[in-house]
């Protein structure tokens, strides 16, 4: 990777960040631009830690809740690159407990469905597996993923497999146990092993140390009446500060914008990144494109939600988003619990990179602070 250069768009980038610190609608965030050869821009705005007078910086480190979810992806496929898995596969090949799922009716009763759960459903979010809850979250994050996806199994599907999407960490739970199973290792080490390790990710875990903690971003939300509180969400179920008892593929790891970066560049490189080949590219493209018919209008990739073959990305419940688009990887990382107050900084980060550095004028540029509505909820953890 070619080494940064000054930080040409920076101050532009930071402009339009700024704005939301001085209003008191976010705290701080980093934000990085980069394109095939390495890191265009990277800066800071704002605080880690206000009550500490932290600076947010470069190296912060943030809770992302959902990069659990293509990393997972990213995974399964390199098993299924190597024959050690299929998406066709019925997940109860894998996991026993799959072959006597129900489905729930409306009016209460349960039926078998009309085929069973395969893997590309478990990734694609079409399985009818539902959300898993705060209440949940605080079970299964203190046992093992084992345990964590037999609590998953005890519920019915919601509906059908494969006619309707529905975002699940209970399914990439279950897409974390098969890694399990068929590696014979646990899921955090296999990933460590074989993708953050070698992309060089390394502040990408799921257990801070001590320096990691240093560096890591409080969680703030917007108070009534203005301001801004340190708070806990019901996406998390224990202190940042203290490590999760176990990881949960449906969950969240820490990391930064480094880290997030270069998984990026890697599907970036359509699968090969630094001379190694991560993903063939067929994986690649069932990472990034819709893997769904037309007739499931709302549907992911296999981990990266998909517009068409040039433009993706994940966001996450706390503000965190990574995009690949046109050549270009945007992350923008802000540990923020609910919607944003005033406006939206992720899309005036997104328009000015994109007005800087893809010589592109996107709808959103020329938006000012407070004239832009807050984006809608998304129901991510």
């Amino acid at each position: 990777m070619k080494k940064s250069p000054p930080n040409a768009g920076a101050p532009a980038l930071a402009s339009k960040l700024q704005p939301y610190v001085d209003n008191h609608s976010m705290a701080g965030a980093v934000f990085l631009v980069a394109d095939k050869e390495g890191v265009l821009d990277l800066g800071a705005v704002g605080w880690a830690d206000i009550e500490a007078r932290k600076p947010m910086r470069d190296d912060t480190v943030f809770w992302i809740a959902s990069m659990t979810k293509p990393v997972t992806a990213a995974a399964l496929m390199m098993l299924m690159d190597e024959g050690r898995v299929n998406v066709g596969d019925p997940v109860e090949k894998y996991i026993p407990g799959f072959s006597g799922l129900q489905v729930l009716q409306a009016d209460g009763t349960l039926v078998p469905p009309s085929h069973p759960v395969l893997v590309r459903e478990i990734l694609s979010h079409t399985s009818g597996m539902r959300f898993l809850n705060s209440t949940d979250r605080q079970i299964i994050d203190c046992v093992p993923l084992k345990t964590s996806v037999e609590h998953a199994l005890l519920e019915p599907l919601l509906f059908d497999p494969g006619t309707r999407f529905l975002y699940s960490n209970e399914g990439t739970d279950a897409a974390g146990r098969i890694i399990e199973i068929v590696t014979d290792m646990p899921y955090e080490q296999f990933l460590q092993d074989r993708l953050f390790s070698p992309l060089g990710m390394r502040d990408t875990t799921f257990w801070p140390n001590p320096g990691q903690l240093a560096r890591l971003a409080r969680t703030y939300t917007a108070k009534k009446g203005g301001g801004l509180e340190e708070t806990t969400t019901i996406h998390l179920t224990y202190p940042l500060d203290t490590p999760a008892r176990y990881p949960a593929p449906g969950g969240g790891l820490f990391s930064t914008a480094r880290d997030v970066c270069r998984f990026c560049q890697m599907l970036l490189h359509e699968g090969t990144f630094d001379g190694r080949t991560y993903l063939s590219k067929a994986s690649h493209r069932r990472m990034t494109v819709k893997q769904t018919g037309p007739e499931i209008a709302d549907a992911y990739g296999f981990g990266m939600s998909a517009s068409d073959g040039s433009s993706y990305g994940h966001g996450g419940a706390l503000k965190t988003s990574m995009t690949v688009d046109r050549g270009q990887v945007r992350v923008f990382l802000v540990q923020q619990a609910g919607d944003w107050p005033v406006g939206n900084p992720g899309a005036d980060f997104d328009a000015e990179a994109r007005r800087i550095y893809l010589k592109m004028e996107p709808e959103t540029a020329g938006i000012t602070v407070g004239t832009q509505p807050p984006a809608p909820a998304r129901n991510e953890g």
